[in-house]
């Protein structure tokens, strides 16, 4: 009696889970950088440089500054799974099943909306209104090319956008849409085919984040108590 050369289906390992899409503001991340090393450079400076009660206002502003520069700038990020849609904010993590989100808006800033009424802003997905600008020019300039028939581009308005995405190089070649106009549409497209999903369903749940409201708030008492001894 010989062996199959091939395993049951059965006795075959479940194939792996799709990875989240992660959407984060590269701006964002270069400008908190920036922000830490500036903070970093001066604090340290008088933490170590200075005379008197200058270390110990350094040290409290540190304390204070560096977990809300993290917070607004490297924390914010959107994770959206097959089952679910997970937003960390600055200070609050949001998880939504597809299930639960009645929509996504896009305005002065995008936002999801739950089916229970309750907004939560995307901060890691930025508008840009001056990218919805260039690139509704891009889209009039090409209908206008294809209205006379031309195939030669007009001069690019092209460059790298909020997302990392190439703008192109000519009014035809550009995206039609803000890079992160098409984010949200992305994000529409998942809701429109998981929102019915049995594995996409359950409740919102809400989680603070203690890890930065912590230290921020015991760099804000540290500071007070050290300017109203003074």
């Amino acid at each position: 009696m010989t062996t199959p050369d091939h395993p049951s289906p059965a006795s075959q390992p479940p194939a792996p889970a799709a990875q989240d899409r992660i959407y984060r503001s590269p701006m964002g991340l270069v400008g908190g950088v920036l922000l830490l090393l500036v903070v970093g450079w001066l604090g340290f400076d008088a933490l170590f440089q200075g005379h008197g009660r200058a270390p110990w206002l350094a040290l409290a502003g540190m304390i204070l500054i560096v977990p809300l520069v993290i917070a607004f700038t490297l924390r914010p990020a959107v994770f959206a799974g097959e089952d679910r849609l997970r937003i960390r904010n600055p200070f609050r993590a949001v998880a939504l099943p597809w299930g639960e989100v009645a929509s996504l808006r896009s305005g002065y800033s995008n936002e999801v909306v739950a089916k229970s009424g309750r907004k939560y802003q995307l901060w890691s997905i930025p508008v840009s209104l001056r990218a919805r600008k260039k690139a509704e020019l891009r889209k009039s300039r090409a209908a206008a090319e294809a209205a006379r028939g031309g195939s030669t581009p007009s001069r690019g308005l092209g460059g790298l956008g909020a997302f990392g995405g190439s703008g192109g190089s000519g009014a035809a070649s550009g995206p039609a849409r803000a890079d992160t106009d098409q984010v949200m549409d992305e994000l529409r497209d998942m809701l429109e085919r998981r929102g019915t999903e049995e594995s996409a369903q359950g409740e919102v749940t809400v989680r603070w984040a203690y890890e930065v409201i912590a230290p921020a708030a015991a760099g804000a008492v540290l500071l007070v108590i050290l300017l109203a001894t003074g």
